[in-house]
């Protein structure tokens, strides 16, 4: 499994409160386990440079925010992120494992937001060496079982609504459609979700 995994740029994604977090450190300690070298990040984050984009995105202070503002903002921080880490991770043979990518910002800006998944994919193409990854998988989740499993305190993204969530999961699954992406129902508790992953990435054709 570790040289089948070696260099490969797997994606987990989709709507707040979906469980992904959760899940990508359950994926990446089963990868480990079975000896792939796993390098794991965050998006927008990880970087010094990164993650002040994340902070100026997601506080609740920044409420006079514009989508494409979102977009030009969240694609600085990937730019930051694969030049200073996913790109030597992967050219070094490691398997990097991804909380969000393009397709975050495909569902949230581009659909949800009414900037247009296509255009957000101009904008990627045009900054990104290499925009899609190996392997995405979408974690698929109703609107009111997300909102349920977020923390109290919600940040200036999380904020946005219930119609705009409900158009955020939709967008995931038109992308899933274009791009012909996985997705899986997020729904289940959480040891019966990671298996699915599980399943999805090992049965991955690389």
């Amino acid at each position: 499994m570790s040289n089948k995994f070696a260099g490969k740029f797997i994606v987990l994604d989709g709507p707040d409160g979906c469980g992904k977090t959760t899940q990508c450190g359950m994926l990446r300690d089963f990868l480990a386990d079975k000896g792939a070298q796993v390098k794991s990040f965050r998006d927008p984050g990880t970087t010094v440079i990164g993650e002040r984009i994340r902070d100026i995105l997601l506080s609740n202070e920044h409420t006079a925010m514009t989508t494409p503002t979102e977009v030009l903002l969240y694609m600085a921080a990937r730019v930051q992120l694969w030049h200073e880490k996913i790109a030597p991770a992967l050219a070094a043979g490691k398997t990097v494992l991804l909380d969000r990518w393009l397709s975050s910002t495909c569902a949230y800006q581009g659909y949800a937001g009414g900037f247009g998944i296509e255009k957000v994919i101009e904008i990627a193409e045009d900054s990104l060496p290499r925009p899609w990854p190996d392997l995405t998988v979408i974690l698929d989740v109703d609107t009111e079982t997300a909102a349920g499993r977020m923390p109290g305190k919600l940040d200036r993204m999380e904020q946005k609504g219930r119609v705009y969530h409900n158009a955020v999961r939709q967008g995931y699954l038109e992308l899933a459609k274009m791009r012909n992406l996985a997705v899986l129902d997020a729904s289940a508790d959480m040891a019966a979700v990671s298996q699915k992953i599980i399943e999805i990435v090992e049965e991955a054709d690389f």
